[in-house]
């Protein structure tokens, strides 16, 4: 089953479960930001990729630089472990991390979230790569993902359970789009998926498609 497929399954499941109430703020927020333009604004390709350096959740810290001194690294940005879609779409690309080690390649995932929620979701999920904190979505921004949950939209999850200010810390209503880059060893980026919507994600197989198109 292909990743979107398993959120799709997933979204149709969960959809019933929500309040009409919240479900109306959700859906009218995610119209928004549909609407908002951010996803022409994120990087793309052909564009020079940032660097950063952030903490990782096993310790220590990682250098993008570094990253891409032995080989093209494959980015991916997700809202945090309290989101189940995007356990889902961590998890898939957990099954598919020997193929792109394979192709010589870097796996290595960002979030807002503080080091200890980063460690408690590679722990959970058994995530064999880099689980990077981005603390106020500073790297988020300079990649054009970073945006503001409105105020109505963080209110129906922290009724829900979700502490944003626990686990972002500073900033917590900002938060990432989805959004997955393959990046070559001279920074540029040559492969992007960037989706205001945080149902759906970059299929591995098409990440994995881009690798193989490197080398071409």
């Amino acid at each position: 089953m292909s990743v979107n497929a398993e959120l799709r399954a997933f979204y149709d499941l969960r959809r019933p479960q929500i309040p009409e109430q919240a479900r109306a703020v959700m859906e009218r927020a995610a119209r928004e930001l549909a609407e908002s333009g951010q996803v022409g604004r994120a990087l793309a390709v052909g564009d020079r990729a940032p660097g950063f350096t952030l903490p990782s959740a096993a310790g220590g810290s990682v250098e993008l630089a570094a990253l891409l001194a032995d080989g093209p690294v494959v980015l991916t940005f997700y809202r945090g472990a309290w989101c189940p879609y995007c356990n889902i779409a961590l998890r898939s690309l957990q099954q598919h991390h020997a193929a792109i080690l394979d192709r010589g390649a870097r796996l290595v995932a960002v979030s807002p979230q503080l080091p200890d929620g980063s460690l408690t979701l590679a722990e959970k999920n058994e995530l064999s790569f880099p689980v990077l904190s981005d603390p106020g979505c500073a790297v988020a921004e300079q990649y054009g993902l970073a945006f503001d949950l409105p105020e109505d939209l963080a209110a129906v999850y922290a009724a829900s359970g979700i502490d944003l200010a626990r686990s972002n810390g500073g900033r917590p209503r900002t938060l990432p789009l989805p959004a997955t880059y393959v990046v070559d060893r001279a920074g540029t980026v040559r492969w992007a998926f960037v989706d205001t919507d945080h149902t759906v994600r970059a299929e591995p197989a098409d990440v994995l498609a881009a690798l193989d198109r490197l080398d071409r």
